[in-house]
């Protein structure tokens, strides 16, 4: 082998097929970056070319002033060009704004709860609602199936209203439900039962107003000891009494008011049943009262006796925060839960013609069972019509609004006064109600499809309120004290 042999050898062993493969990769990424780098530098080239133009073009584009065009062919007047507001019903304009939550009731008044379509406070109060010409009847009802929370409801607003010195009067208490409450809040429960040293004299002459004179006193005594005598008769006869009947009562009353300061029951009926020879020279006042003297007598010597037989024990203070007539103890008998809600309203009638009594929540707790007496209706009714005059809110309570279909038959004058409950109050509350319940509670309040399927699927404390034409649903919110003073289910949980 010569000399150049070798060399060629030693360049072919140098020169390998690995080597040459690496060399053509590093060729072609030298060519692919040049080539990037070209087409940058064009694109470069085009983006400054576009900006050079579109400058241009702006430089030479003439635009008009913000004022417009000067001269008299502006057609400009001196005044603001102004469209008028659109204004239309919030149903139509629900069309177009499907998300708007309602506005609420304002931030005056009594904090109730969390409007759960807002997620904003929840505030009422009746008297401010009034006094703003959102509502005309200050009236509440509030109704909801056992353990739906609608106790806990009616405590909150009459409690939390006492520091804007509103009073609360609970007239009949038949499960005792208020007795703590009124304790806790230095008011007084005036529990009446058997057994009980506890005596309350129907014929008592009330609280008396300080402007009032004392004819007028004296008048106005008169009247409400007839119209209490009158309504006590009638609720143990469970009849209306004849004319002859009320000139029994007033005669006997008048003569036992002669003679005595401090008239009480029994004399009334000594004098109905044996009444004096100057009034009832013939005999025949004794026979006409007859029926009326025996169903008064079984307050004071019958299976009723005990609690209206003697003198006060007790005195009906309106100038307490709270006062409340515990009739638990007598809840089995309705006669007589009916007699002692009579003479409670006549008390609280003589507080509620003071004037200066201020503003007070009467609470009718248990409804379906008072309004199943028709004197007691009567005056629940008249005091509802009148809540404006008295400056009252009256409360009604009960678990579903087919307790109103049975009171009396259907055209009755009972059924009437309790349907014209429900049409004096603006406000209504409806808690969880059954599904059997949901078409006569949408008929008798007018809901809408979307309100009526709410009701079954509320949770505890949640309630639809329906305040005159506007509605929201809220969720009642307790402090723990609250929830513990205003717990109902103690024994079925202790």
């Amino acid at each position: 082998m010569n000399r150049d042999d070798a060399e060629r050898l030693h360049t072919a062993v140098l020169v390998s097929p690995a080597s040459e493969k690496r060399g053509l990769r590093k060729q072609r990424r030298h060519a692919a970056a040049k080539l990037q780098a070209e087409q940058r530098q064009t694109e470069r080239a085009a983006s400054k070319a576009k900006h050079q133009a579109e400058l241009a073009e702006r430089r030479g584009t003439t635009y008009l002033p913000a004022a417009g065009e000067p001269g008299p062919a502006q057609l400009r007047s001196a005044g603001h060009f102004r469209l008028p507001r659109h204004q239309d019903t919030s149903a139509t304009l629900a069309g177009a704004y499907p998300f708007l939550a309602e506005g609420g009731l304002g931030s005056e008044g009594v904090f109730v709860g969390q409007d759960l379509y807002s997620g904003g406070s929840f505030v009422y109060d009746p008297w401010v609602l009034y006094a703003r010409g959102l509502i005309t009847a200050p009236n509440l009802v509030l109704a909801g199936i056992v353990g739906s929370g609608k106790s806990s409801l009616a405590k909150s607003l009459y409690t939390r209203s006492l520091p804007f010195g509103r009073r609360v009067y609970v007239p009949g208490d038949p499960k005792g439900e208020h007795t703590a409450v009124a304790e806790a809040v230095g008011g007084r429960a005036i529990i009446l039962g058997r057994g009980l040293s506890t005596r309350l004299n129907p014929l008592d002459e009330g609280y008396r107003p300080s402007s009032m004179s004392d004819e007028t006193w004296s008048s106005t005594v008169a009247s409400r000891r007839r119209d209490l005598l009158g309504a006590l008769a009638e609720t143990v006869l469970t009849r209306p009494l004849s004319p002859l009947e009320h000139t029994a009562i007033d005669t006997a009353l008048s003569a036992t008011v002669r003679g005595n300061d401090v008239p009480i029951l029994p004399m009334i009926v000594d004098h109905i049943l044996s009444p004096e020879s100057t009034s009832d020279p013939d005999g025949r006042l004794a026979e006409d009262g007859r029926m009326v003297g025996h169903a008064l007598r079984r307050l004071v010597a019958g299976d009723l006796a005990g609690l209206f037989d003697g003198p006060s024990t007790v005195t009906f203070d309106p100038t307490l925060p709270m006062i409340s007539l515990d009739l638990s103890r007598v809840a089995e008998n309705s006669t007589l839960i009916s007699v002692l809600m009579t003479c409670s309203s006549a008390w609280m009638e003589s507080a509620l013609l003071d004037p200066n009594g201020g503003q007070r929540w009467c609470i009718y707790d248990e409804a379906w069972r008072l309004m199943s007496h028709p004197a007691l209706l009567k005056r629940m009714d008249a005091h509802w019509r009148l809540a404006r005059h008295y400056g009252i809110a009256n409360m009604l309570i009960f678990h579903k609004l087919t307790d109103l279909e049975n009171v009396g038959d259907q055209g009755s004058a009972m059924r009437s006064l309790a349907n014209g409950l429900l049409a004096n109050a603006e406000t209504r509350i409806i808690y969880r109600q059954e599904s059997d319940q949901l078409g006569t509670t949408a008929r008798a309040l007018g809901l809408t499809s979307t309100e009526q399927k709410l009701l079954p699927g509320l949770g505890v404390g949640q309630g639809l309120w329906r305040i005159k034409d506007r509605s929201f649903v809220c969720q009642h919110q307790l402090h723990p004290a609250e929830l513990d003073l205003f717990d109902t289910t103690t024994r079925m949980t202790s």
